[in-house]
């Protein structure tokens, strides 16, 4: 039995949703990382940077781009200024408690305590899943013993 032209086209848009479902998904898999520099490398403090180093990552393939911030911008307005430039993840070493929280709510992932190393390194311990935490500096910043 031959389907009918209303069961074909149907298919067919069916067939377009998906296609465009499967887009969707490749596109919410690239990132955006951004990591604030101080002399070429991640600054102590976040928030008192030069600029951020911005990387777009599709597929562990990754451009770089820098972007400057707005002059007068303090520190707790900086994860809705991220979020604008479509930022996913920040990797930070020191952050004030409270812009810990902005982040999570412009739901941007924060690798904090990460050790000061230039972005080019730290892109890489990104991309191979290998970022890691000084213990002492997240103790600090949550208030807690190691």
């Amino acid at each position: 039995m031959q389907p009918t032209s209303g069961c074909s086209s149907m298919a067919i848009s069916a067939k377009k949703v998906l296609a465009g479902l499967f887009l969707s998904t490749e596109i919410l898999i690239m990132k955006r990382v951004a990591i604030p520099i101080v002399n070429e490398r991640l600054s102590e403090y976040f928030g008192e940077c030069n600029h951020y180093e911005i990387f777009e990552i599709d597929k562990n393939v990754w451009k770089r781009k820098t972007a400057q911030m707005p002059s007068g911008i303090v520190a707790k307005d900086l994860p809705s200024w991220l979020e604008k430039q479509g930022i996913s993840d920040v990797i930070a070493y020191k952050v004030n408690r409270e812009i810990i929280s902005l982040f999570a709510s412009k739901k941007v992932n924060l690798f904090v305590g990460i050790r000061i190393d230039s972005p080019e390194n730290l892109i890489e311990d990104y991309l191979n899943g290998k970022l890691e935490s000084d213990k002492k500096i997240i103790a600090e910043i949550t208030n807690t013993e190691n």
